[in-house]
């Protein structure tokens, strides 16, 4: 009698209980009109930024078709938990019968549930890994003790310079951020308008100041300010904040919160995503990923991670906090392809020991780079500047470095953004497991970047800055015999130069130490800008 109840049991639960799945569709009969029309999918900016970096349009920019959406919504015990334009799916949750049933749609192509054991192509056994919440966390500009993070990317140098991040937007994909519209080292990113807005997917709402703190300090990381304590790494760029993660449970349905937010970033013309979360473990084990599908475009996250990439934006992800368990490899979304996913250092650059360690299950190089990830300086829910640990704090101080990178050299496209930033780093003829290509130097990262061929079609050039010694005036033919003036922080002239060559040298190295204003006069133009000398 037992054994039939059991048995009657199980049977009961293969048909009714709820499961997660991604139902992906044929086509996108809408797809023409929409194309001809495209500021009814992005945004001017987001259009801008495409066509700065010689990016088309595709179907992946037009919406699902809403015919679709409705009858997976009119299906019998379907609930429609996310969406994804760019993979043209919908996460859906229900009985395994009801979402097998959705398979007899004529526009629906295939479907993939989230319990592995459910799909052929998967191998019945996964790996459960340890879930926390709390996402592995341990509770000129006046640096305070924020100034190690910077300096140690040579990240001051480009604030000196005036490199803040100023023009570039920054999305920042959290569990919640708590306090922000109090706490007073945000203040100063309300003051310039510099919040421009957020939604939580997770409970379909414009709510982001509530629900949770990791999102809050991760913020300050990047655009805290408190003088002579915290300076975040891109104080003057603009934020999106997007609430993705699920604080009450650990489930792939995040993932595709996780899509979803990317999308919308994607649409608005944000340049940079930042994400500190991470996903290898889930509460059913059979929803976990295994370190074999590490393969840079497996997952659904990863997979949308890369598409954003191509979109023209830079993708940075926190590596995990797993280096000292017995699966310490970099996690989704991080380990992406196309992901610059941070692992964590010491603040003497040593390497920290919980931070997720590589290669990719596939071979490849990650973490890619290196921060400080271990006593982090950033603000907490109150205001006060604590200081705490995990690749949490690394990914956002270096997605700030990377967007204040970008606004010195706006005309660089995403993937000379990533590509210098990476040739910068001191590991990067050596890569190792632990370190990736290793620590960045930003203004190493500025000064190749400024005499690259990207920079070929650009008729001036005056380099490096900061300058030891020697300043390269690189002007036109025509600009011979021009002349080049250094002024002092009063306006006072300190020095006078004629260019007689396309490609010449000014010595200053008698010149104090400080910034300068540097002025190029041509017979048709005046350039005029800043140089710092070390």
């Amino acid at each position: 009698m037992k054994k039939t109840l059991l048995l009657l049991l199980l049977t009961f639960n293969l048909g009714f209980s709820q499961e997660d799945a991604w139902v992906y569709f044929t086509d996108k009969p809408d797809a023409e009109t929409y194309l001809a029309n495209p500021l009814s999918m992005l945004t001017q900016r987001s259009l801008d930024r495409r066509t700065a970096q010689g990016i088309t349009l595709s179907t992946t920019d037009v919406p699902i078709a809403q015919t679709y959406i409705d009858q997976v919504t009119a299906s019998t015990g379907i609930t429609v938990m996310a969406k994804s334009k760019w993979l043209n799916a919908l996460h859906v949750r229900g009985s395994q019968t009801s979402i097998q049933a959705l398979a007899s749609l004529s526009f629906v192509s295939s479907i993939e549930f989230a319990n592995q054991t459910l799909n052929d192509r998967f191998s019945s056994t996964s790996v459960s890994n340890p879930i926390n919440k709390n996402m592995n966390v341990e509770v000129t500009f006046n640096y305070g003790t924020s100034a190690n993070q910077i300096q140690m990317l040579n990240g001051h140098l480009l604030h000196q310079q005036d490199f803040t991040g100023d023009g570039k937007i920054i999305a920042v994909l959290d569990s919640g951020f708590l306090n922000v519209n109090t706490a007073t080292p945000f203040q100063r990113l309300f003051t310039n308008n510099l919040i421009l807005g957020g939604y939580n997917y997770v409970n379909q709402s414009t709510n982001v100041y509530a629900l949770h703190d990791h999102g809050t300090m991760v913020l300050s990381c990047m655009g805290g300010y408190v003088d002579g304590q915290l300076v975040g790494t891109a104080p003057d760029a603009q934020y999106y904040l997007f609430v993705t993660e699920d604080v009450a449970s650990e489930n792939p349905v995040e993932e595709s919160y996780w899509v979803e937010a990317a999308e919308e970033a994607d649409r608005l013309g944000v340049d940079v995503i930042t994400s500190s979360l991470g996903y290898f473990g889930y509460d059913n084990p059979n929803y976990s990923h295994t370190y074999s599908q590490m393969t840079g475009n497996q997952s659904f996250a990863s997979r949308g991670a890369n598409i954003a990439f191509s979109k023209g934006i830079i993708v940075i992800a926190s590596a995990g906090n797993s280096g000292s368990t017995a699966n310490p490899y970099v996690g989704v979304p991080a380990e992406a392809t196309n992901v610059l996913a941070v692992g964590a250092v010491r603040s003497d650059e040593v390497y920290a020991t919980f931070s997720s360690i590589g290669p990719s299950f596939d071979g490849r190089v990650k973490p890619d780079v290196m921060a400080q990830g271990q006593a982090s300086v950033v603000s907490n829910t109150s205001g006060n500047i604590v200081t705490a640990n995990g690749t949490s704090f690394s990914g956002p101080i270096m997605a700030g470095m990377v967007t204040s990178f970008w606004s010195a050299v706006p005309n660089l496209t995403a993937v000379d953004v990533v590509q210098f930033v990476k040739e910068s780093s001191d590991r990067f003829t050596l890569p190792t497991n632990q370190y990736g290509y290793g620590i960045p130097d930003f203004q190493l990262a500025l000064t190749n970047a400024l005499n690259s061929e990207s920079f070929e079609n650009e008729v001036f050039l005056i380099y490096p800055n900061p300058v030891n010694s020697t300043i390269f005036v690189k002007v036109p033919d025509e600009s011979v015999n021009s002349v080049f003036y250094l002024y002092n922080n009063l306006g006072q002239k300190v020095q006078e130069s004629t260019i007689i060559n396309t490609n010449q040298t000014i010595n200053v190295e008698n010149l104090a130490s400080g910034m300068y204003f540097y002025e190029l006069s041509t017979q048709n133009k005046t350039l005029q800008g800043k140089l710092l000398k070390l």
